[in-house]
């Protein structure tokens, strides 16, 4: 929570909370395929919630706006927020059971998921209008799209003026022009990048970061897994690469998350797209080192100098 409620945010996120329910396989089974796997594990996630802590556990003011369900999952995400010092003024409760993720993760610390989306689903736009104060205090409005993509527009309509939106399209969904207007920037993936673009996408991710400004964004950041990120803005013809340091990947679970969190903070603090990528590549590679989504994002000290 924040001591003075005049202060703004650093970052305002609005998107899912789920409850991720994770087994540990040595191999993901084939169709028609069983596999035995580890025991069981809960842990809080979903793609708003854990950018909200990845952020407050790097020192951003943070606010999550979000739906769980009066249940025991929508409890335990809940306080993990608050534990992590995000002000839930806005989680909103009820609606539908909260979202669960089935996540499977192998040895080499690759994952696949599935989202039931649950509450998340019941996150309307009406819900976005009535949160104006929590978007007229935020420096930094990050969305993803495990939440509808009709309050996602309302999300981009609701911005100040002021505010900076980011976008991480994931799952991936055909955008509307108006929120791609917005992004600035649009963080995708490869998958999510090819997603998009669908037949035009370039060979090389340059390629794939010019083909996405054309769609209208104001800046475009492409991830890259170990070999770190790609950032193009709009102003400029150049498309800059940001290595990552090497990291031995244990649990890739969340590490995009961290990514566009601390991206999305650094940004808010006034970096330049470049140097805030570099910050966020060195958040996504410590988070790959431990196992779980938000217990492995990193605080700052740990992170060390920036």
């Amino acid at each position: 929570m924040r001591d003075d409620l005049n202060d703004p945010y650093d970052l305002l996120v609005v998107g899912s909370a789920n409850a991720d329910l994770v087994i540990g396989v040595e191999r993901r089974p084939a169709a028609g395929e069983t596999v035995l796997g580890s025991d069981l594990s809960v842990h809080p996630g979903g793609k708003g919630a854990n950018q909200a802590v990845a952020a407050a556990r790097l020192g951003a003011r943070t606010a999550l706006l979000a739906r769980v369900g009066d249940d025991a999952h929508g409890r335990l995400l809940t306080e993990a927020q608050r534990a992590a010092g995000v002000d839930t003024v806005g989680v909103l409760v009820g609606g539908a059971p909260t979202g669960v993720a089935l996540i499977t993760v192998d040895p080499s610390g690759d994952n696949s998921i599935v989202v039931s989306p649950g509450a998340n689903a019941r996150l309307t736009p009406e819900d976005v209008r009535a949160a104006e104060s929590l978007f007229g205090l935020a420096r930094v409005v990050s969305v993803q799209l495990e939440i509808p993509l009709d309050t996602v527009a309302e999300v981009a309509r609701a911005l100040p003026a002021d505010a900076r939106l980011v976008l991480n399209p994931s799952p991936p969904a055909p955008l509307p022009a108006e929120v791609l207007a917005a992004c600035d920037p649009l963080v995708v993936n490869e998958h999510e990048a090819r997603f998009i673009l669908g037949g035009t996408a370039g060979p090389a991710p340059e390629d794939w970061a010019r083909s996405l400004l054309a769609l209208g964004p104001r800046s475009v950041v492409v991830t890259l897994g170990a070999a770190g990120a790609l950032v193009a803005d709009s102003g400029t013809d150049t498309v800059v690469r940001v290595p990552s340091p090497r990291a031995d990947a244990v649990d890739t679970t969340g590490a995009g998350d961290a990514f566009t969190a601390a991206l999305a903070w650094r940004l808010g603090r006034g970096d330049d797209l470049p140097v805030a990528a570099a910050f966020a590549v060195r958040v996504g590679a410590a988070a790959v080192t431990r196992k779980g989504a938000q217990e492995s994002f990193p605080t700052a000290a740990e992170l060390g100098p920036v």
